[in-house]
């Protein structure tokens, strides 16, 4: 590693949060604090303070860079497939082959709670607005009729479901009676989903 002095502040802040990457994957949520992560990148916790404010904003920073990957993985799986079905249903499976890879990262998107005080700036939400954006293009190719406010409410429910199922997939809740996969699941829910919002969007 390179001496401490060699490092400038940007530096430091892109070593942080791949360490606090390591650190989840690893160790998961309950092994993630500035003190670890200052130990795996050779500073103090109070050197890290220096560049994030606290625990809060590394963790937004680590938050921002999984919803950049996750962005690649989407935009691999719309280049795989022509057909907006198709790329809805690839847009899917890339969302549930992500969270399921990455659980760590994943949840910790959803299950931290930002303080009250701490407002999650512009360009974050820019990063999620670009990510629902994907999901846009492939409906307004099969149904383009509606509004973008309609496209916008199509999108969320659509997007909720995916999520649900994940949720509730990789944390082992559907086995309601016999097994299924959230593969399966995916599947079929985005597939009916499709056949009544081609006739419509009330």
């Amino acid at each position: 590693m390179a001496r401490r002095s060699e490092h400038s502040r940007d530096e430091i802040q892109a070593m942080a949060i791949q360490a606090a990457i390591t650190i989840l994957s690893e160790q998961g949520l309950q092994g993630l604090s500035t003190r670890k992560v200052a130990s795996a990148i050779g500073y103090t916790a109070g050197t890290l303070y220096l560049v994030f404010k606290n625990l809060d904003e590394l963790i937004l920073q680590v938050n921002a860079a999984s919803l950049d990957e996750l962005h690649v993985w989407m935009q691999d799986a719309l280049a795989k497939n022509k057909a907006p079905q198709a790329q809805l249903l690839g847009l899917a499976h890339a969302y549930l082959s992500f969270a399921r890879e990455n659980f760590a990262r994943w949840s910790l998107m959803f299950t931290h709670q930002m303080p009250v005080e701490m407002h999650l700036p512009d360009w974050f939400h820019d990063k999620v607005r670009t990510l629902f954006a994907l999901v846009v293009k492939p409906l307004q190719q099969i149904n383009a009729s509606l509004t973008l406010e309609q496209y916008r409410q199509a999108t969320h429910v659509l997007w909720s479901s995916v999520h649900g199922v994940c949720e509730l997939g990789l944390n082992d809740k559907l086995a309601l009676g016999g097994e299924i996969q959230a593969e399966e699941l995916i599947d079929a829910m985005v597939k009916n989903f499709l056949n009544g919002f081609s006739q419509g969007w009330e």
